[in-house]
């Protein structure tokens, strides 16, 4: 069996810069998808022209509008991009440049041409749970998102935030702290068998 070898991580994204290029309906998607996790995310948008709903989002968002073509000076100082054209050339030229400057890309929908992929995300308060089918589903993926917000209860962010509230009062070194926390939390995976 194939196996994600894919290294999942959390970015602080109003930390760092981030480039989408282009601005049609995929562009919408990424930047709406970026946005719903990351409000605060640090983006600029490059295209000839821009939908109106892109437009709205973006000012809602701060997000900086570039109305121009595709120019390698637009990865100044950026760590990371997605490239969603409707050109494949262009799309193809992005990844290039980025990988010639060690900048992360993404070419939607063109999985060799990723560092990385946008996979599902579901956000419970401070709980937040990313799902990768490795490139291969998006829509298995979102199945599984909308699996798990249903499975999750929405009181999941009282516990967190409860259990960091415990975590401080408990006394001894971190592996004490540890074990305390893990034998406090047993219920959540092993719950009680009725007699």
């Amino acid at each position: 069996m194939e196996q994600n070898e894919l290294y999942p991580i959390f970015l602080k994204a109003s930390n760092i810069n981030i480039l989408i290029v282009g601005a049609g309906n995929v562009g919408l998607e990424k930047l709406s998808f970026l946005l719903k996790s990351s409000p605060n995310a640090n983006v600029q948008m490059v295209a000839p022209q821009f939908l109106d709903d892109t437009l709205k989002l973006a000012n809602k968002h701060g997000v900086k509008i570039t109305e121009d073509v595709y120019r390698k000076k637009y990865l100044e100082d950026k760590h990371m991009v997605v490239a969603c054209t409707d050109k494949v050339n262009v799309n193809e030229e992005v990844y290039y440049d980025c990988r010639e400057q060690s900048i992360l890309v993404n070419v939607a929908d063109n999985p060799p041409f990723c560092d990385f992929y946008m996979g599902g995300i579901v956000t419970k308060g401070n709980v937040k749970i990313a799902i990768s089918t490795n490139g291969k589903s998006p829509t298995v993926a979102k199945r599984l998102r909308q699996f798990f917000e249903d499975v999750i209860p929405e009181n999941i962010d009282d516990l967190v935030k409860n259990l960091n509230e415990y975590r401080k009062t408990i006394k001894g070194d971190f592996d004490q702290k540890v074990e305390a926390l893990n034998e406090f939390t047993k219920s959540l995976v092993n719950p009680r068998k009725n007699d």
